[in-house]
Order: structure tokens, then sequence, then C-alpha cells
């Protein structure tokens, strides 16, 4: 009822500014009304009527307004009993979500009078001496309560399409009209029902696509302590530049970058809609608010209609404009025509990641407040998220007084980054351990080398400088040896003892035969995994860099060119990307001399076939006392090969309703696996139990 009642009062108090309107009009009328003329001409008298009429409107356009009435009594009553229930009234939680002044408000209420009653059609009508207008018009909302030129005029201006009512959608243009104090306005969808209080969700009910909301933001640390994206802010707002372009800014910081400028040019900021509808309406908004126009350039280099109107919109304005992007954007006209300049910004270093960590969780400190800065290189935006996570799940998970937050850190990571699959790349969640990696002590040392010398990365090249000698950053590692060694495993391992993920590339989605497309798609899958913070693994990845060969054909060329992109894209990335291989020999000497690490996985020998048997079955098995497990070890097998009969046997002793999973259900499996690698088991290598195949079974 408090909602009824704030629309009662507040109708009462425009009554009466509407029959001061009405009465305005009814002494226009009597003064222009001749009836044996008016129908046909304007009279002598008429026209001085309307020349004094408008002489007037001139002569106090910019004399001040009275000053705004006090707020009835009765209204500031009712707000008081609903803050002590504990109630924001409709048109309140309305004014303060689109930031509307009573005005605003009273045209609101105004609009959706009609709503309620179909009296104030007529009388809307009367007003504005149109009876073909019954619905209210920017021409009604000007004259009810204006009480002064001056007063229409900022009504008129704050009812256009760059004022809040419209800009947000609340009030929507309804129709066509020849000149905009004519335009009707109606309510958008669910603005009468919130009104009424019948309840709703306040910020569905109005949007601006190019609003930036001015939230609590921060600039990463790194970028707060230089005054380099001050100066361009001020340069902006000074109009010494009005083309601004910061280029290499991760996604998640863009937004903080582009509020700092604005701040630091003081004028509101507001993006171009992602859309791509109409770039001069988005223009036009800005100029209409004074504000920065904020454009993120990564669409506009596939897209060159809509760079190109862009680019015309911005050719005829003087809007300060900044521009956003991994990759620059500068046509040449734009710049010929408009005051630009630009500032790459830097990728934070060590010292700034562990800055950037510490300000974003204060609780985290010591040996994870480190490992947290090696590990992720994470934009401002992302640590926000991370710490916003982070922080609900230790007060979930307390029970009372919240769980320290550093328990929770590592699981926010994995909600905010993980889980990003695309069409090129399957999200590979770690679940084996070292414990279930079966190598020689030699590969074994190399891929626990590779795990410190990720971590230990940063370091030596932002701290020790060798990054800046090394235009090879990251880790590499390439992986060969025959199918079912263990190169795929090992790089999971690798990954889940970095606590990362594993992005996996699928390469029949990556590589095309139209020409570019392969290009594009590694691109995709490369950019993914540094947003994810991911380990990029190529799994047989000789059809994506083998050896370049002579061109002979136009498709040789094409082949060649790929290469070569990977092999820029490879050097480029910081993460670590791993590469498998079956034949170490099918891949490009220019791509073996980038990686850091190379292990060649050999088929296992008796020792780790011992090892691999007894891990390929869980200890929940029910495992036959006459397995015998020395006879098994003895059969040249691979690790997936013998994983793939302890599967075998244990479905055929399910199968069979055996309670345990005897030697014949193993030797079983094995004879399976034989088959699907086109091997042939022999009797006497299974030694005392080559009575156990049957006739079913190859045998030699």
């Amino acid at each position: 009822m408090s909602a009824l009642e704030h629309l009662r009062i507040r109708l009462e108090s425009l009554h009466g500014a509407l029959r001061e309107a009405v009465e305005r009009q009814a002494r226009a009328a009597a003064l222009l009304t001749r009836p044996d003329l008016t129908p046909f001409c304007v009279t002598d008298e008429q026209v001085g009527v309307l020349l004094d009429e408008v002489d007037a409107f001139a002569a106090a356009m910019t004399e001040p307004g009275p000053p705004p009435e006090p707020e009835p009594e009765a209204e500031r009553e009712l707000r008081r009993r609903a803050a002590a229930q504990g109630v924001t009234l409709p048109l309140d939680a309305l004014a303060t979500r689109f930031c509307l002044t009573r005005a605003d408000q009273d045209a609101l209420v105004l609009v959706a009078a009609p709503e309620l009653d179909r009296a104030y059609e007529r009388i809307y009508a009367y007003v504005v001496d149109n009876l073909n207008r019954r619905l209210p018009c920017v021409e009604l909302l000007v004259t009810v309560g204006g009480a002064t030129p001056a007063a229409r005029l900022a009504r008129r201006r704050a009812l256009g399409p760059d004022g809040p009512l419209r800009r947000f959608g609340l009030l929507r243009a309804h129709g066509e009209a020849p000149v905009e104090l004519a335009q009707e306005l109606v309510l958008g969808p669910g603005v009468l029902a919130f009104l009424l209080g019948w309840g709703g969700d306040v910020g569905l009910l109005g949007h601006d696509p190019g609003e930036v909301a001015a939230g609590p933001r921060a600039l990463p640390p790194y970028l707060a302590a230089s005054d380099r994206l001050t100066r361009l802010g001020r340069a902006l707002g000074a109009g010494d530049i009005d083309l601004a372009g910061l280029w290499g800014c991760p996604p998640g910081d863009r937004l903080d970058v582009a509020q700092a400028v604005a701040h630091a040019a003081g004028r509101p900021l507001r993006a171009l809609a992602p859309d791509g509808g109409d770039p001069a309406a988005g223009v036009r908004a800005a100029a209409a608010l004074d504000a920065v126009l904020w454009i993120s350039t990564d669409d506009l280099h596939d897209d060159p209609r809509l760079a190109d109107a862009l680019c015309a919109t911005l050719l005829r304005s003087r809007v300060p404009v900044c521009l956003t992007g991994l990759k620059p954007w500068r046509p040449a006209g734009l710049l010929a025509a408009r005051a630009y300049a630009e500032l790459t910004v830097p990728a934070p270093g060590l010292g700034d990641r562990r800055a950037m960590w510490s300000a974003a969780l204060p609780q985290v400190d010591g040996t994870l407040l480190e490992d947290l800065a090696v590990r992720y290189r994470m934009s401002g935006g992302e640590l926000r998220a991370v710490a916003s996570v982070a922080g609900a799940g230790a007060r979930l998970a307390g029970g009372g007084p919240p769980a320290p937050v550093a328990d929770h850190v590592e699981p926010a990571i994995a909600t905010v980054t993980r889980g990003r699959n695309g069409s090129a790349v399957r999200s590979i969640l770690p679940r084996r351990t070292i414990d279930d990696l079966v190598l020689p002590d030699g590969q074994l040392r190399q891929i626990l080398e590779m795990v410190s010398a990720f971590r230990a990365w940063p370091r030596v090249a932002e701290t020790w400088g060798f990054g800046r000698r090394s235009g090879n950053g990251g880790v590499k590692a390439l992986f060969t040896g025959e199918p079912g060694t263990g190169k795929t495993m090992s790089a999971e391992i690798v990954t889940g003892m970095l606590g990362l993920e594993l992005l996996k590339v699928d390469l029949a989605q990556v590589v095309s035969k139209w020409v570019g497309e392969t290009e594009k798609n590694m691109e995709a899958a490369f950019r993914q995994a540094e947003e994810s913070h991911a380990v990029l693994l190529f799994d047989e990845a000789d059809a994506l860099f083998g050896k370049r060969g002579e061109v002979r054909h136009g498709t040789d060329r094409y082949a060649n060119l790929e290469v070569g992109y990977l092999l820029q894209r490879l050097e480029a990335s910081d993460g670590l990307v791993i590469l498998t291989s079956n034949l170490k020999e099918n891949i490009d000497p220019a791509f073996t001399r980038r990686f850091h690490f190379v292990v060649h996985f050999p088929r296992p020998g008796a020792a780790e076939r011992r090892r691999l048997w007894r891990l390929a079955f869980p200890e929940e098995a029910p495992l036959g006392a006459d397995v015998d497990l020395e006879a098994l070890c003895r059969l040249d097998m691979t690790g997936a090969g013998i994983g793939a009969a302890a599967r075998t046997a244990a479905l055929a002793a399910a199968d069979g309703d055996s309670p345990v999973i005897a030697m014949r259900h193993v030797v079983r499996g094995v004879a399976r696996q034989f088959q699907r690698e086109a091997r042939l088991l022999r009797p006497s290598e299974l030694g005392a139990h080559a009575h156990l195949l049957g006739d079913d079974e190859p045998s030699g």
C-alpha cells in the first residue's frame, strides 16, 4: 500500500501544476479564438497576441526559475514509515538507481497517469490544444510544472533521447513525430507494475548500453604508480588531444584503465555499445553527456564494415575517445584528422603481480603470495572476482566466524578462470598425481625439473633479467615416444602439480583447408590458454608442427606459412606449452630448438611394467590370489596397454559373476589388448599360464 499511497501523494501535487497548465491554455485560447474566423485564417489580433507571447518567451529564456517547492509533509511522513518497516518506496528506488531528479520523477508519474485513469488523456489533449494527441508527449511534460521558459528548456533537455528517462528506457518514444515537442511517450516494460508496488527488479527496468558503472575500481598497483595514464587523461580533458590509444592491456584491466583516463580528464566515461549497431548513436550520446567515449578495438580488426562506419563517424566528431585493445587500431585518416597520442600498457612483472595479489587479498602473505604471483598473470578484474569468491567461500565454510580466506583462494581461482571451453580446445581436469607416473629415473627427473623451471622462470626472467635477453618466454616442452608410453598422462600430472588447468587442443577443429583459418583457430587456442592461465597441450602434434618442405604446389606454400606462424606464436607465449609426438623426427627442427625440455618416453622395462600392473588394479578391486604379476610383467606392453587389459579383465569377471578378478580374466584382457594392437600373443610368453588361452584366443 505504501507504493499506491506514494503515487497518490505525487499525483495530488501534480494536479496543481496540471490545473495551472489548463488555465494558461484557457487564457491563451480565449485570446486567440474567433468563432467566425479562426477555422479559416489567422487574424491580425491573433498574430499580435502570438508575437507578444514569443517576445515574452525569448526575454525570459535565461531568467532563473523559481526555487523548487518543498516536499509535501505527507510524503516525508510516508517515507519515514516505510523506512521504519525496512521498505523502499518504488519511486525512490527508481530515483536512486537511475539518478532521477524530482522533475524526472514527475514526468514519469504524468506518463503513468493515463494508465490509471483515461480522463487524463482528454486533459492532456486540452493542454496541448490537439485532441489527436491524447498520450503524454514532450510538450505536455515540459508545460506542466515548467513555470518559466528557462525551466521548460531544462525539462525539454532532460526529456530528450539522451536524458536519463529515455536513455535508460524508462520512457520510450511511441510512433514518429515531425518535431521533438510532439513526440509521444509511454512507460517502458514493467515500470507501471513496479510503481504500483507489484514487485520487480529495479535493475531490470532500464538499461543504458553505453553506461559504464562507476564502481569501486582501482588501478592495479603497477599502473597506479605511473603518471603516464594521468598525463594522457589530462591532455584529453584539456583538449590537447582528442584521441588516445592504450594498447597491450589485458581485457580484465581495460575498464580500470579507461576509467582512470576519464577521471584524469574530469569527465564521465561511456562505452560504445558492443552490438556494433549504429556507432553514431553512441558518439552522439557521449557528446550530449560531455563524456569520454571508450571503444574496445579487438573486434574492429575482423569487421571492416564496422571499422569503416566507426572511423567515418569519428572523423565528423571531436568527442574525446579512448581506444583500448591488444593490438593497435590506427586508421591513417583518423590519425591525420585528430590529435592522437598512445601508450603501450606494460605487462606486470613478478613484483607487480605480487603487489596486485597483496592488494586484492591482504589476508594472503608469505609463500602462498609468492606462489600465486609466479603462477598467475591475472588482471585487476579477475583478482577482484577471485577475492569475492574466496571471501564468500570462507564465510560459507565457517559456520560461524569465517574460515581463513587463504584456504579458499585456489578453489576461487579455479571458479574464475577455468571451464572456458572453446571449439578448438577441451578442458581436462588433472586427476592423477606423480605417484601414478611410472618412468625411468632419468625421464622422471626431467618431468620434475620442468615443474620447477616453470615456477622459477618468472623470477629468472624478470628479477634476474634473463627475459630481456631471450625472446622465448614461458616454458615449452616436447614429449616423444610410442603411443601409450605416458606422454599425455605426464602432461596432466605436470599440470596438476602446478595447480593449473590443462587445455587440450582439438586438432580436428583447428586444422582447416581454408587459407588463414588454421592460424585463426590456433590464435584462439593460445589466447584461451593465456586468459585461463592454463597449460596448453598439443597431442600428436605432428600434423601442425611438421617439417616444412619444398614448395611445389600452392598448398605447400600455405602449409609452410602455417608452420612459420606457429613458430612465432609458440615463442611469444608466456605460459607452459607441451607438445606430444610419436616420432621426434616428424617435428620441424625449428621447433625443436625452441623447446626447453625434450623428454623421450621409452617402452617400459620389466621393473616399470611390474609397477604398472600393480597400479592398474585399484585397491578396491577384488584381485584373485592366482594373479601372477611376475609373469605379466614379462609381457612387452605399454602403460596404456596394461591399463586397458586390466579394465577388460575386470569387465570379464563382472560379466561372469566371478567374485574375484582371476588370472584367466587377466589373460583374456591381455589377449584382447594384443588383438587391438595387431600383435600375436604366443603361449610361451605366458609360461605356466599358457593353458589359460582359450581356443578362440590368438596364438602362435
